[in-house]
């Protein structure tokens, strides 16, 4: 086993390791905001990858669930 591990699985995180590949499943997008790269899981599948600004440029699920996030703290 590994001291350091090279690849950690978060719920939730509120601290992500250095120098290994972090994973982890959140719904709230200020948590995302951090994220090289984002996965979109719809329906059991992968709907959409890319990082935050090319997501909110394709207009999809990740933008409008971040816009209807972002009206519920305006």
């Amino acid at each position: 086993m590994r001291e350091e591990p090279l690849l950690r699985i978060f719920d939730e995180p509120s601290a992500a390791g250095r120098g290994a590949i972090t994973v982890f499943v959140s719904h709230r997008f200020s948590t995302v905001l951090a994220a090289d790269l984002i996965v979109v899981l719809q329906d059991g599948r992968i709907a959409e990858v890319g990082d935050r600004q090319a997501l909110m440029r394709a207009g999809g699920s990740y933008a409008d669930l971040f816009n209807l996030q972002l009206r519920g703290y305006s």
